[in-house]
């Protein structure tokens, strides 16, 4: 006996796809907010608190790319 293969919804993968990207996004800005603490906190670790900013940047940058991706893959079904 062959075992099918449960297939979702297109509500259902939107959801999931909600949900990780929304976990992607807070990461983002919690680096961010966490280089931003460091550069005001900490002024002889300037370049440090500046890095892990820009370290946040990328990952947002990386969610706009998913973000992007990911819609027009929705919109063209």
């Amino acid at each position: 006996m062959a075992k099918m293969k449960r297939h979702m919804t297109h509500d259902e993968e939107f959801q999931i796809m909600k949900l990780v990207l929304d976990k992607f996004l807070w990461l983002g800005v919690g680096i961010m907010a966490l280089g931003f603490y460091k550069m005001i906190s900490l002024s002889d670790e300037l370049w440090y608190g500046l890095s892990v900013l820009v370290a946040g940047a990328i990952v947002l940058l990386i969610f706009i790319y998913i973000l992007i991706k990911e819609y027009n893959f929705l919109s063209t079904n």
